[in-house]
């Protein structure tokens, strides 16, 4: 494999000007217009051969001009596309082209982006305008294809790497996982996958619950680890914070491998991340890193799609599954030494179907190991069903504004915010609920608009009222809250409800509602995400009643009510049939992310039902897989 560019260079014609990887795909290029328009056959023969990914483009010598392509993509496709922006990526003979209507830039069996492609010699990709403008979504694309000679660097030194000589017989093959973070507990997901060969981090959050303190951070200063670029790739499942919070630090402090997640993971998790820096400075505290470090994040990130099989390292090959968790999460199938292992990790999963997600994927290839997630694992977290806990909902909110109070939902940006505002969007647009004010304050509406961009992640309902221009994100029931005035006009306004990060009241604007509200009886607070252990909303969550907040007094006087039906992680009976309906069955499953009892208990219970091996790691436990 070492010699794999030299090798299908002599296989092809002498036009070949020059060959590399892109990670673990191969790019050849050529300063011939008639091959790269004819070609294709002689490509495929060679994929067909070494198995690997291989794409044709033109050299910049014979490339058209930028003015004049744009021009031409302009005059061939339909003006009903709407094309929103054209962005060339100079460096890789690409362009990328923004429209509402990306179906129609393609045309029937890919014929007008061909037409493009053969009168320009560009090689295009057609992406879908967000419904709502994205200024982080913007900014990424702008660091991937701006005038990136670092990037197309970058990805040809980690196929370089991906290719070098690997012999599985020549070593003691292992494998082995140490938890440096998630190892009974929720909060500062980090997994190290290690093999004579590789080392993976599976995941690099913060514990979003404690404010400072070793244990808010995973345990890298560990001898596994050892120097950071030792580190031959990360991968992020999905861009809540206690999995993906601290990964820009390893990029300040000189990490400079890749990072594997989904495009909207990437997006969100940099908005989350540029959102932490915010709060940092808001409380006064120094930030853990910059925004510098966050673009450095993005610049070495390889994004992957369901379904989408890479090799990462010489003997790790992965491929991302729907975990039907929030936008973009994915379960990581993780095929280890050519078929010598394969561990499925799965992260923050729901298997179940919600109004946002379809339900998590259970079902892969091969698997030996699974890894799965005890957030509600415990015996007493059997989660209504959501249809009863929404019709709760309904009631709470009549009942809170018929007697002129808030309601205040502190929610996770990502996930449960939205999933609140489908339901809300519902039963105002059916006449469940009268017309109240709906409030959205804090980064939900910039998450939102990355769910626009993404379409294709969605669930099928939501996927077509995006594109009918039903658009339920965008409907005139939610109000954005964009300023501390206009905060203040909602808190000393009339009855209303407010859908606010953060979901665990440790800052953000929900904490500002908070202290406005606890004191009137007539209010309620409901909490629907997981909140964490010496969380703010978890003391009130518990039943506290005074609490001193920046410094005031508070006392809660308020409604205080959970909803656990609508969790986006799995109940405990979901996460028991998530097992039992897998196929293949798993011959181990380690348990982690959950607190101590309910790790034990999930465990328990696996071992007991399906007669398989069970693990609960502690942090800093190394379990040998293979």
């Amino acid at each position: 494999m070492s010699d794999i560019l030299k090798s299908i260079k002599e296989e092809l014609p002498k036009v070949i000007t020059d060959a590399e990887f892109e990670g673990a795909n191969i790019v050849l290029y050529t300063d011939d217009k008639e091959f790269f328009k004819t070609g294709e056959n002689k490509i495929k023969a060679v994929v067909d051969r070494i198995k690997k990914r291989v794409e044709l483009r033109a050299d910049k010598s014979i490339l058209a001009s930028e003015a004049e392509t744009t021009k031409t993509i302009h005059a061939l496709v339909p003006e009903e596309a709407a094309i929103t922006n054209v962005i060339f990526d100079v460096q890789r003979s690409s362009v990328v082209v923004e429209a509402k209507k990306p179906g129609l830039v393609i045309g029937k069996q890919g014929s007008i982006l061909n037409d493009i492609k053969k009168s320009t010699m560009w090689s295009l990709s057609v992406q879908r305008s967000p419904a709502i403008p994205s200024k982080i979504t913007e900014k990424i694309r702008s660091v991937l294809y701006a005038n990136n000679n670092y990037r197309r660097k970058f990805l040809n030194e980690i196929g370089e790497k991906i290719y070098k000589e690997w012999n599985p017989e020549k070593m003691d093959m292992w494998v082995r996982l140490t938890y440096l973070g998630s190892g009974r507990q929720v909060g500062r997901s980090c997994i190290l996958l290690h093999t004579p060969n590789s080392k993976i981090l599976l995941d690099c959050g913060i514990n979003p619950a404690i404010a400072e303190g070793p244990e808010r951070f995973p345990y890298l200063n560990v001898s596994e680890i050892g120097d950071i670029n030792s580190i031959d790739a990360i991968i992020a499942s999905h861009a809540h914070l206690d999995h993906v919070g601290l990964i820009p630090y390893l990029y300040k402090m000189g990490y400079k491998g890749p990072v594997y997640m989904t495009a909207p993971t990437r997006d969100i998790a940099a908005l989350s991340q540029l959102d932490l820096i915010g709060v940092a400075y808001k409380k006064a505290e120094f930030p853990l890193y910059r925004a510098e470090d966050i673009k450095e994040m993005v610049r070495h990130s390889i994004a992957l799609d369901y379904g989408e099989v890479t090799d990462v390292t010489p003997d790790i090959r992965i491929t991302f599954y729907n975990a039907g968790h929030v936008l973009g999460s994915a379960q990581v199938h993780i095929n280890i030494g050519n078929g010598l292992h394969n561990l499925v990790y799965s992260a923050d999963t729901k298997y179940a179907k919600t109004r946002l997600l379809d339900p998590a994927i259970n079902k892969y290839p091969r698997i030996e190991t699974l890894t799965l997630e005890s957030t509600y694992g415990g015996k007493d977290n059997v989660l209504p069903p959501r249809k009863e806990t929404e019709q709760k909902f309904i009631e709470l909110v009549k009942a809170t504004i018929e007697r002129g109070g808030k309601i205040l939902f502190p929610e996770l940006g990502l996930g449960h915010a939205q999933e609140t505002m489908l339901r809300v969007e519902e039963a105002i647009r059916t006449g469940e609920l009268p017309k109240i004010p709906v409030y959205i304050d804090g980064m939900i509406c910039d998450i939102n608009a990355i769910h626009t961009a993404y379409p294709d992640f969605l669930s099928m309902s939501v996927r077509n009222q995006i594109f009918q221009d039903n658009n339920p994100f965008t409907s005139e029931i939610f109000k954005r809250v964009g300023s501390p005035a206009e905060r203040k006009e909602v808190i000393e306004g009339g009855p209303c409800l407010i859908i606010a990060t953060s979901g665990m009241l440790v800052g953000g604007a929900s904490v500002e509602y908070f202290k406005n509200f606890a004191s009137n009886p007539k209010n309620v607070i409901v909490f629907s995400c997981y909140q964490g252990a010496g969380s703010l909303g978890r003391q009130v969550q518990e039943g506290g009643k005074e609490f001193y907040v920046d410094g005031d007094k508070i006392e809660v006087k308020m409604e205080v009510e959970t909803l656990y039906g609508l969790s986006a992680h799995s109940g405990r009976n979901e996460l028991l049939q998530f097992v039992s309906r897998m196929i293949p069955k798993p011959k181990k499953i380690v348990i982690h992310h959950g607190e101590v009892s309910r790790c034990l208990d999930l465990a328990s219970t696996l071992y007991k039902n399906d007669k398989v091996e069970t693990n609960v790691p502690k942090n800093l436990e190394t379990l040998r897989l293979k």
